[in-house]
C-alpha cells in the first residue's frame, strides 16, 4: 500500500506545539503522528510557525533553534524557490489565493503532496486535479 504525501499548514503545526487549544492540539498531533513518514512542510511554515510561537507561545530563541533543527531532521523541508514563487503566482492568477496561500500551495505541489492541510483555505478544494486541500479540525 503506497503512503500518500502530505503537506501541512502552520496552523496545524502552530497546534501541535501549544497548549492553547488541548481538542486541537490532539488533533493536530494525531494528525502528523500518523502521516509522520510521508509529512512535509516549507521553509514559509518555518518562519511563520516560529514567529507565532514567539509572539503567542512565549517560546524563547533556544527552543525555536531546537525546533527549527528538529523538524529539519525529522520532516522534508521544501525550500522556496524561483521556481515555486513562479508557480505561487501562476496559481494566484487562476484561483481566490492570498499572496501567502499561493506560497503554500505552489509548495506543497512542488513536494508532489496529495493532501495539504490547512485550516485557512476552503476545505475540500482541489487544486491542478492533483491536490486536495483538507481542513483536519472540522
Amino acid at each position: 500500500m503506497t503512503e500518500i504525501k502530505s503537506f501541512a499548514d502552520t496552523n496545524v503545526w502552530f497546534y501541535s506545539l501549544t497548549e492553547q487549544d488541548i481538542e486541537l492540539k490532539e488533533k493536530a498531533e494525531n494528525l502528523i503522528y500518523q502521516n509522520r513518514k510521508t509529512i512535509c512542510l516549507s521553509t514559509q511554515v518555518i518562519n511563520e510557525l516560529c514567529t507565532n510561537l514567539i509572539r503567542k507561545a512565549s517560546f524563547n530563541e533556544s527552543g525555536i533553534k531546537q525546533l527549527i533543527a528538529r523538524l529539519y531532521f525529522d520532516y522534508e523541508v521544501v525550500e522556496l524557490n524561483e521556481e515555486i514563487l513562479l508557480s505561487a503566482s501562476d496559481l494566484r492568477a487562476r484561483y481566490p489565493f492570498s499572496f501567502w496561500d499561493g506560497l503554500i500551495v505552489a509548495s506543497a505541489l512542488s513536494a508532489d503532496a496529495e493532501i495539504l492541510y490547512s485550516e485557512d483555505m476552503q476545505n475540500d478544494f482541489m487544486v491542478e486535479d492533483k491536490l486536495k486541500i483538507v481542513n483536519p479540525f472540522i
